[in-house]
């Protein structure tokens, strides 16, 4: 009877789990109540086309993500905007994912948006349905239950650096740089970078880097805790070699149990401490005598 009760109560935590995360996933930033008009804006982003976002899935779990407009540094076009949040559709239901690798082609990561796209967009609905519809396909970069970092070579700038800030983790080559340039542009953060960034810095940090419209170089941003580490080479191929191997030491296990890990820390993040503590206790009903949990308990590794 036991074994029966336990099973039946791991299955309706999961369901309870499965339905709080789908959920908090579900409830987007913005809706029709906020004034955005998603159809609208997606048919004005399909008018700008050019480049795209590629995603291979590797048999080890790990994702990679290519923004692919390399004569253009990886700009954002309309096409490129809509096919971003495809991908992210696509992530959300791969089930044995644990980690993700972005990264731009031809050696840089991305400068922004392209600037064609812009211009015939810059009445301030249009702007602000680009930015709702941009901030919804990033929140949800952000909550994936996979752990993501952006590799970054070359620049990211405006738009781009904005998009590492939507990543769990930055590793960055030498040479490259991370630069919020939206000052310059007579404008702030639209994707919702300023306040990602103001949680990966502090305000303090966030403020000088966005009123500076400063370069952050690898070794600034690992003083500043924007990046992890600084990798040795520059050379694509090579880099992403690096960040594999980088990434690989947090996503070694069960795809169950990273991908548990990283709904916790979200959760932790972005709820109140009384529905994070909740979310938690069902998470850890999902692996609590799951497989990975009694493989180690037969194992019974001795704590040293």
């Amino acid at each position: 009877l036991f074994p029966e009760m336990a099973i039946s109560l791991q299955k309706s935590l999961l369901r309870t789990a499965k339905a709080r995360i789908l959920q908090q996933r579900r409830t987007l930033l913005y809706n029709g109540a906020h004034g955005y008009e998603e159809e609208l804006i997606k048919k004005k982003l399909q008018q700008f086309s050019g480049g795209s976002i590629d995603l291979s899935k590797e048999d080890s779990g790990i994702g990679i993500l290519t923004l692919n407009n390399p004569k253009l540094m990886n700009a954002f076009t309309g096409t490129m905007m809509l096919e971003l949040e495809e991908r992210v559709t696509e992530l959300e239901n791969w089930k044995d994912g644990k980690g993700l690798i972005i990264y731009g082609a031809g050696n840089t990561f991305c400068s922004g948006s392209d600037l064609n796209a812009v211009k015939a967009i810059c009445n301030s609905q249009d702007g602000m349905n680009m930015c709702m519809f941009m901030q919804n396909t990033l929140t949800r970069l952000m909550r994936l239950p996979l752990i993501s970092v952006a590799l970054v070579q070359g620049k990211a700038v405006g738009g781009g650096a904005e998009l590492t800030t939507a990543c769990d983790f930055r590793l960055m080559t030498p040479g490259s740089e991370i630069r919020f340039v939206h000052k310059h542009m007579g404008l702030v953060p639209g994707w919702g970078g300023a306040a990602r960034l103001v949680r990966i810095v502090g305000s303090g940090a966030a403020l000088r880097l966005l009123s500076g419209a400063a370069r952050v170089d690898p070794e600034r941003a690992l003083c500043l805790g924007l990046s992890e580490e600084t990798l040795s080479s520059s050379e694509e191929t090579a880099a992403l070699e690096e960040a594999r191997a980088w990434l690989s030491q947090y996503t070694e296990g069960p795809a169950s149990v990273i991908r548990a890990v990283k709904k916790v820390v979200t959760a932790g993040r972005e709820l109140p401490v009384e529905a994070a503590l909740r979310t938690e206790k069902d998470i850890f009903g999902t692996v609590w005598g799951g497989p990975a949990n009694l493989q180690a308990l037969v194992r019974r590794p001795k704590h040293k």
